[in-house]
């Protein structure tokens, strides 16, 4: 693993832990007062999955609408703009399908903790780091 991706997981761990990185103003939204495009990217993105909770968060990026889904058993969360662009995807996996070096980098920094939860984060369709809970 190269030392910008150990740095990447560290402070995605460091971040989780601390529950939030950056302050942000939440608000819980009902699916009938969300914005057409924002509405419109989230029929698109929800096929197959229970939304369970939809907010509103503000913070210094601006205005996003976070949808928190179950997919076949497994917790999605998308972030999407006002434009109805999704911005940022955060979606339970397993320890088994990471790839080896995040895997073995993961037990390094859990030691013999537990590892509780396991997210992908993708921004911009790419994937950019992980989340763990322990």
């Amino acid at each position: 693993m190269k030392p910008s991706q150990l740095a990447k997981l560290t402070l995605a761990l460091g971040c989780f832990l601390a529950s939030t990185c950056a302050a942000s103003a939440e608000h819980r939204v009902k699916r009938a007062n969300l914005p057409a495009a924002v509405e419109a990217a989230l029929r698109r993105e929800t096929a197959n999955a229970e939304v369970r909770a939809i907010s509103r968060e503000t913070d210094e990026r601006g205005t996003y609408y976070e949808a928190e889904l179950t997919v076949s058993g497994r917790t999605k969360d998308l972030l999407i703009d006002t434009q109805g662009t999704v911005v940022e995807v955060e979606e339970q996996v397993s320890l088994d399908s990471l790839p080896s070096n995040v895997r073995e980098a993961v037990k390094l920094q859990v030691r013999d903790g537990e590892i509780v939860g396991i997210e992908t984060l993708t921004r911009g369709g790419k994937l950019v780091g992980y989340e763990l809970q322990i």
